[in-house]
């Protein structure tokens, strides 16, 4: 039996947090060679314009040594759009490396610039001289798709790339016929900046013997990466690049994609035959790397009078801003795939339109498509329960899918495996005193303040990344060492994983050993991103490691004269089981090479896992100022088999965080003529550690049925249950006091304030 301190479900601290506390990370800018060049790209101060470049002067420049325009990187192959929509083909625009004659968005890149100096970099950057002619822009999918709003690409008539249904139509249009009442509510979900701690940066160096390029670079992948810039882009065999990804400090989804940068450094180094570096200032971050969510939804709920969902049907509008992004246009589309939520509701209908805009563009960020799926079906049915004169957790416990019903195929072709809605949801009531809530709403308003309270349920899919495979390795000293495509960026792989293990070989975490991020080392891998590495590149590790034990145990037989069947594995050694006879692993790895010491396998999720459960939120709200304070958070969640609770709470409260950053503060906003206004941290809120509130956190587990460990996944779940959880509460104080039943995220003073100052009014 695997020792209770290390294995799985134990609260093993991370091993990778000494070396981070310590200043000892390696990320990506560690890794550049002293003389390395210095690289900045030039970008547009339009949102649509026609331009003329000359490079000429800034060329002769001192220190300069090489200007890329679009010109010099025609031939490359442009960044590619990776989805196909089952039955609804539709076609990409380009999104070339550098657009020739022609931008469409605020930061569009026009040039990439080479220098020895930083400084001089950007006085090269300064000197290149541009004729700007401005052309007509238009932002935000309601202005885009209006009659004669401005065309982002000429061949996308109404600026719409496809206008998809899922669903029934004919059902739902049934549904709405024999209803008692139709709830209806039209959402906002705003776009917001990632803003993970570690900018992107790339370090490119070229072999000139080999004719070989190896690219580090802060990313969730390595080996996507080096396939989309070989085979799309740059049209170079594999084994021509080396990608490497170091330490990375945050993705949330953003640093899964390629880049023009990495392409451009590649091109850059292979004519220099140097080393160059390039870091993203945070600007070229607000303005260079996709963002997230911005969608805007009409929903409506058929009622009966009883309070049972009979049919829901859906108009989202999904911005892709101006060109597709990698995952762009499937995260509207998919994500409305989860948008029955944990309800019985057959009858179901929506239409989907994916819509250019001149703006950055639009990818996967935590959650992609979920969150805001979430979103738009927890806020229908509080707006169904105010309509028929129920409570939130009376109106759900109607309509949840019961445990007896699973497996359960939901209208869009979901299967949810296990789980038991009804009892999260009531065990996430009674940590937060749901029913003693009145009183505490009476003591606010003897203060002044009106005091909401909100929940949300929440389901999502995780696992779909594809297949994963892991190799897990006897060293010679008796370590152990496993090699996986999957790629921390800060969630504690390399602890979870040996957690698995230690399962298995009884030997602590500092005895196993994770090799990740490198295409020369790792043969396959398809980084980290849809909360896949665990209930994936676990189970992977997992059945590796059971097979590498069947391998030693048939080498210790010979050893120590008898039957396999016989021996055991604890503590990182083998011994004849009720005995005192034993072989050491180190031992063991002098008697057979490296191919009985090693064991490798893989494992695909095709249909996913479902997490799911209940956020409970309460807020006070100050009528005065519109001030929302956070006052408590109960989250209780179903992740099929805890890992680790350390790591999972870490990732609950995380992603939660992020969700009250999106609901209270952040939004990207751009003006009428497409300029970026929110364009730096001191344009753009960002949650900080006041803006929270302690997160009880729990866990109502029903192991997944699908996954051999068991695991439904978690890195994604606490931004997906958190924004209608808050949004929620914060209704719940307005309607009572003031007959407000609507706010669009983020909930800022000012638009608090000014919904109150309205509806007194009109009171």
């Amino acid at each position: 039996m695997a020792p209770v301190k290390f294995g799985i479900g134990q609260s093993v601290r991370r091993k990778e947090d000494d070396a981070f506390i310590r200043g000892k990370g390696r990320y990506t800018d560690d890794h550049a060679p002293p003389d390395a060049l210095h690289a900045l790209m030039l970008r547009s101060p339009h949102a649509h314009a026609a331009y003329r470049i000359d490079v000429s002067r800034a060329c002769r420049l001192p220190g300069v040594a090489l200007i890329l325009t679009a010109t010099d990187v025609a031939d490359l192959g442009g960044l590619p759009c990776q989805v196909e929509l089952p039955d609804q083909p539709f076609i990409a625009p380009p999104y070339p490396i550098l657009p020739k004659d022609e931008v469409r968005h605020v930061g569009d890149a026009i040039a990439f610039v080479v220098a020895d100096t930083v400084e001089r970099a950007r006085d090269a950057l300064e000197a290149i001289e541009v004729e700007w002619t401005p052309l007509a822009s238009v932002v935000g999918v309601a202005d885009a798709v209006r009659d004669g709003a401005p065309q982002v690409w000429p061949d996308h008539a109404g600026n719409v790339l496809f206008d998809v249904s899922l669903g029934d139509r004919k059902a739902a249009d049934a549904a709405f016929a024999a209803a008692d009442a139709v709830a209806e509510i039209s959402i906002v979900n705003p776009r917001v900046v990632t803003n993970y701690m570690e900018t992107r940066a790339a370090v490119c160096v070229y072999d000139a013997r080999r004719d070989h390029l190896t690219l580090t670079v802060g990313s969730q992948g390595s080996h996507r990466l080096r396939e989309i810039l070989c085979e799309n882009v740059l049209g170079i065999p594999l084994e021509k690049m080396r990608v490497i990804c170091p330490d990375v400090g945050g993705g949330f989804g953003t640093k899964l994609f390629p880049y023009r940068e990495y392409a451009l450094i590649a091109v850059a180094a292979k004519k220099l035959h140097t080393a160059i570096r390039w870091t993203a200032e945070r600007s070229d971050h607000f303005v260079g790397d996709s963002q997230g969510r911005d969608n805007v939804t009409t929903a409506r709920m058929a009622l009966a009078g009883d309070g049972r969902f009979l049919g829901m049907d859906v108009d989202l509008m999904g911005d892709m801003g101006a060109y597709l992004s990698t995952f762009g246009p499937d995260i509207p589309y998919s994500g409305a795939g989860m948008l029955p939520g944990l309800y019985d509701i057959q009858a179901f209908h929506c239409r989907v339109r994916a819509v250019f805009t001149n703006t950055v563009p639009v990818d996967a960020y935590r959650g992609a498509g979920r969150p805001e799926a979430a979103y738009v079906v927890e806020r229908l049915v509080d707006a169904a329960a105010r309509k028929i004169g129920m409570t939130p957790d009376a109106i759900r416990r109607k309509n949840f899918i019961p445990p007896e019903a699973m497996p359960y195929r939901t209208a869009t072709g979901k299967i949810y495996d296990s789980g038991d809605f009804a009892a999260h949801m009531a065990r996430a009531m009674e940590i937060a005193k749901w029913r003693e809530f009145a009183g505490r709403a009476e003591a606010a308003k003897e203060r002044g303040l009106v005091r909401g309270i909100g929940l949300a349920t929440y389901v999502e899919v995780c696992g779909t990344m594809g297949r994963e495979r892991a190799d897990v390795r006897l060293d010679a000293n008796g370590d152990v060492t496993v090699l996986i495509g999957t790629q921390s960026t800060g969630q504690g792989h390399a602890t979870a994983y040996a957690q698995i293990i230690a399962d298995q070989f009884g030997i602590p975490p500092e005895r196993v050993h994770m090799k990740q991020g490198d295409t020369d080392v790792v043969t396959t891998g398809l980084g980290t991103g849809g909360s896949s590495s665990i209930p994936s590149g676990g189970v992977s590790v997992e059945r590796a490691t059971r097979k590498l034990g069947v391998r030693l145990r048939e080498i210790a037989s010979e050893a120590l004269e008898t039957s396999a069947a016989d021996l055991e594995i604890s503590d990182g050694s083998i011994r004849i089981a009720g005995t005192d006879r034993f072989v050491s692993f180190a031992d063991l790895a002098k008697r057979a090479d490296l191919s009985k010491l090693t064991a490798d396998e893989s494992f695909s999720s095709a249909d996913g896992t479902y997490p799911n459960g209940t956020h409970v939120v309460e807020v006070e709200i100050d009528p005065a100022t519109g001030k929302i304070e956070l006052v408590n958070y109960v989250v209780v969640d179903d992740f099929g088999v805890t890992l680790n609770p350390l790591l999972l709470a870490g990732q609950v409260h995380g992603g939660a965080m992020q969700g009250i950053g999106q609901a209270l503060m952040e939004q990207t906003v751009y003006d009428a003529d497409g300029q970026l206004v929110t364009g730096t941290l001191m344009d753009y809120a960002v949650p900080r550690a006041a803006d929270g509130v302690s997160i009880t956190f729990e866990t109502r587990n029903v192991p997944c049925a699908t996954n051999p460990l068991g695991i439904k996944g978690a890195g994604e779940a606490g931004a997906i249950g958190s924004c209608p959880a808050v949004v929620n509460a914060i209704i719940d104080g307005l309607w009572r006091e003031y007959g407000i039943d609507h706010i669009d995220m983020p909930a800022t003073p000012e638009r608090v304030w000014t919904a109150i100052r309205d509806a007194q009014r009109r009171l």
